[in-house]
């Protein structure tokens, strides 16, 4: 199991920011990380989910809503990234953690409306270069140990048939990714480093508003493969 006590990056009292970070595999880094007892700032585009999940954070973090922070946050808007890292540098000072999670799942094939490209482009590149440039490069600045996560997508490996502008984007994550990790770790006294999250299938609001039936829990999965 991951122990905060041996990662300086997860110390409590430490910041994290996590964009996408109101449902999902945002939120649930987020409510681990304020169980560890970091201090955690969300941005979501999603203003009623990002108030609900301030208050569940806040639940289980040991200092409550005092280190809890969302931010309602378009990561494809330059302007509001700067919102959000004056915001998150603003309340903790210290940040340890920047997740660029956020994502937009709606695209299409090769031949499909390129406003959709351009928009699913926007969000899911263009939102990470802009989280790392701007948060991650203010962490390096400071000079304290730290981790840039970016989630990509098996998606991003496989190509499926389907969905090739979300492919497209989750390969282009991957290979940003790989990059920022080379520059980190030939930046001078550099204690940052880069990490792509490729999780599987996962069932978050985006699958359900594919799938209305979610998949069977672990252990009867597990049952009907020996079955």
């Amino acid at each position: 199991m991951l122990s905060r006590t041996t990662i300086a990056a997860l110390a409590p009292g430490r910041g994290a920011v996590i964009t996408g970070g109101a449902s999902g595999i945002g939120l649930a880094t987020a409510r681990q990380l304020a169980v560890f007892g970091m201090r955690v700032c969300i941005a979501d585009r999603d203003r009623d989910a990002l108030k609900a999940a301030e208050v569940e954070l806040a639940s289980v973090a040991p200092n409550g809503a005092k280190d809890i922070v969302g931010v309602e946050t378009d990561v494809s808007s330059i302007s509001d990234i700067d919102r959000l890292a004056n915001t998150a540098f603003g309340r903790f000072d210290d940040i340890a953690l920047l997740m660029n999670n956020a994502a937009a799942f709606q695209g299409g094939d090769a031949l499909s409306d390129s406003d959709g490209w351009r928009r699913l482009m926007d969000v899911n590149v263009m939102g990470v270069l802009y989280g790392l440039q701007r948060i991650g490069h203010a962490m390096i600045d400071r000079g304290k140990p730290g981790f840039i996560v970016n989630t990509g997508s098996k998606q991003g490996i496989t190509s499926p048939p389907g969905n090739t502008a979300y492919n497209v984007s989750k390969a282009a994550v991957k290979a940003l990714t790989e990059g920022l990790a080379h520059t980190l770790r030939n930046l001078p006294n550099c204690r940052i480093s880069a990490h792509l999250l490729i999780p599987g299938f996962t069932y978050t609001g985006n699958a359900a508003r594919r799938t209305s039936t979610p998949p069977p829990p672990l252990g009867q999965r597990s049952k009907l493969r020996s079955g």
